[in-house]
Parts: C-alpha cells; structure tokens; sequence
C-alpha cells in the first residue's frame, strides 16, 4: 500500500491514525466484557478492529492483567481472560496511577476538586456521602419521604430540621412567620 495523494509522500507507506492513550485496553476490555465467559487471546484478537498482532494483543491483556482490570488462568499451555473491570474501573485505575506517581497528593486532588463542574462536584460529594455513610455502617439509611440526596444549602445543618407528624423530615418553622 503507498500513498499516492502525496500525505506521506509518493512510494511511502500510509501511516495509520495514532491510538489515543488507553485506546486499545478500552477496546480489548470491552470485548472481553461481550464474551460469554473466559476466552482465548486469539477469540479477542479476532473481534478487535484493525490487523493487529496476536502479540500485540497479548501485550495489552498482559499490561490489562498488571493493573487488575481483567483476569486470567492457565489452559493447558495458554490462558484464557475475563475482565474483571469496565471502561469506568479501567480509568479509575489510570487516575489513581497518576495520583500515586505525584509528591503532593493534597495539592493534585485540591487542583483536581477546584476545576471540577458544578454538576461533577455533586456528583462527587454525593459518592464520598455515599462511600462514609457504608463506612459507618448506615448506607442507604435515609428518613421516610427523604430521598438521601439532598444537598445542604450555606449556612444550613441537616440537624435543624424536624419530622413531621406523617414521619417527613421538615425544615423548622419560622420564627418571624
């Protein structure tokens, strides 16, 4: 194959696109995810897109097995592989390699909370409410009629307010009304 529009210049192979970083273990995880139970590195080769090499394939298992997202075991003289996490575990694991490769770990997360969107913000603090409250043992313990996702205004406590007759939790009367 040679590129005759003159991108590569004439008689030079074509070049294929660059993989995005982490492109081809979110491909290689997400047929394993399709997989109807542990299978062959060839079985994967053969669902991927592009020509790529059974070594090459391989490499990637390899690299996926090193950072616990899939799993495998001995077959006779191969092995066969099952993920063991998805595309959002696979870049939680990413983002927790780069947090641990940094001196300041305060000042990465500080940075990282500070450009958060507000939405993403919630998001986090309703998951880190989440992730205290199974620690304390009380997850998923919220009062009838509450939805356990209310987020507490400045200036406000989750202590001021009272239940109602019917067992809802209610903000106190005004004083002034």
């Amino acid at each position: 194959m040679t590129d005759q529009d003159g991108a590569g210049g004439i008689g030079w192979p074509r070049r294929s696109r660059r993989r995005g970083q982490g492109e081809l273990e979110s491909q290689v995880l997400a047929v394993l995810q399709v997989a109807p139970g542990p299978v062959g590195a060839a079985w994967v080769q053969e669902r991927l897109e592009g020509d790529l090499a059974y070594t090459t394939v391989m490499t990637i298992l390899s690299r996926l097995h090193a950072k616990q997202a899939v799993t495998r075991e001995r077959v006779g003289r191969s092995f066969v592989w099952r993920a063991a996490s998805d595309e959002a575990g696979l870049a939680a694991l990413r983002m927790r390699r780069v947090l641990d490769g940094q001196g300041d770990r305060e000042a990465v997360l500080a940075s990282f909370v500070t450009a958060l969107t507000p939405d993403d913000e919630r998001l986090l603090r309703d998951l880190l409410g989440d992730a205290g409250a199974a620690e304390r043992g009380d997850a998923g313990q919220t009062e009838p009629g509450e939805s356990g996702d209310r987020r507490t205004e400045p200036g406000e406590s989750g202590d001021e307010r009272t239940e109602s007759g019917d067992g809802r939790m209610e903000p106190p009367a005004d004083p002034e009304g």
